[in-house]
């Protein structure tokens, strides 16, 4: 990927050094950028790599910054403040625009850009890293394994810690409550507002609680099936907690509340650790029904989810940039086929008719 030149911004972040490191470590040659340059040059100067320094809060100024750059992997969250400036810089500047998102509205938003993106012929391509390429691909093979779905359900198990910036997206939609899609829309449900079991690929049998994941908005993209669901693996006490914590959710939406949150973000959440990276698995469980009486199950396990997150958007950028991808907006399976997932390192499909 060393021709053209290409960009990863918000490198100095936990996910985007991470990515950083991986790209050099494999002889190619990307672009650091972010806002600071102290915070930048370091980290490219240490890996041998070229840098840029710029703001996204002037759309000159962001323009400017991605001359002669081709496609930026976009790292810099809270995706819901950054992805738009970058969207912006990019249809303008001819470059394809690739982030590791997990938030529904910036996946809606990026979507409905897609005639601009066509007419850029640029690719637009939010969600490669573990949100949402895994449960993306999972979802795309059981559907089709089940024409005429009308239900899909997606469970989660063995994320593990998270880093600053995701946590930090995390805490913005608290106040927001839960999410699904139902009939073909997004919906607000309360926290929590449905539960079940799902059997993961290791064997083990999980209750899971609903949670606004970002394949709510990205599935539907992917398969058509208008009723989706998306859970996560948690002790029942949580569930209770989350229930318990209804009345308050417009609370956690008060400016100071949001600062006091971010701000222990910052002091006490440092992301998972390499052996943690190393060592851990994450279990996906999905399921496709037509309302009929048919349906079809499929599991998946992958890496780690920052671990996968590097390996999967690497290699989504190396196929965008070769050409692969017509302009638009697309979501990972629909740009490389539901199986993309099995070609990355680590991991293990499987569906059930």
């Amino acid at each position: 990927m060393s021709d053209p030149a290409w960009m990863i911004y918000g490198a100095n972040g936990y996910t985007g050094k991470l990515a950083a490191e991986k790209a050099a470590s494999l002889g190619k040659k990307p672009v650091l950028a972010g806002r600071r340059e102290e915070a930048i040059r370091p980290l490219a100067e240490r890996l041998g790599l070229p840098w840029r320094a710029f703001s996204l809060d002037s759309p000159q100024e962001a323009l400017e910054g991605l001359k002669g750059v081709s496609l930026v992997l976009h790292c810099a969250g809270p995706f819901s403040a950054t992805s738009k400036p970058m969207v912006d810089a990019c249809l303008k500047a001819g470059a394809h625009y690739l982030d590791i998102t997990g938030e529904i509205d910036v996946f809606e938003t990026i979507h409905a850009r897609t005639e601009e993106a066509k007419k850029a012929k640029c690719v637009l391509m939010p969600g490669v890293g573990f949100d949402v390429v895994p449960s993306d691909c999972l979802a795309a093979s059981v559907a089709k394994a089940l024409p005429g779905a009308t239900e899909l359900e997606i469970a989660i198990a063995g994320f593990g810690s998270a880093s600053p910036g995701t946590t930090k997206t995390a805490v913005e939609g608290i106040a927001d409550g839960g999410k699904v899609r139902k009939n073909g829309k997004i919906v607000s449900v309360p926290p929590g507002n449905k539960t079940r079991e799902a059997l993961f690929p290791d064997g083990e049998k999980r209750f899971c609680v609903s949670m606004p994941w970002g394949d709510v908005s990205t599935a539907y993209y992917s398969t058509g099936v208008p009723n989706i669901t998306v859970y996560f693996a948690m002790p029942r006490s949580v569930s209770i907690g989350m229930k318990l914590s209804r009345p308050f959710l417009p609370l956690f939406g008060l400016k100071p509340v949001q600062n006091f949150l971010k701000d222990q973000v910052e002091k006490r959440v440092k992301g998972p650790s390499e052996t943690e990276r190393k060592r851990g698995k994450v279990y996906l469980w999905a399921r496709a029904a037509d309302g009929k009486g048919k349906s079809v199950e499929g599991t998946l396990e992958v890496p780690e989810g920052y671990t996968f997150t590097v390996d999967a958007a690497l290699a989504c950028a190396e196929r965008v940039l070769a050409g692969e991808v017509p302009g638009g907006a697309w979501t990972p399976s629909k740009a490389f086929g539901a199986d993309f997932v099995t070609r990355l390192p680590g991991t293990k499909m499987a569906v059930r008719n």
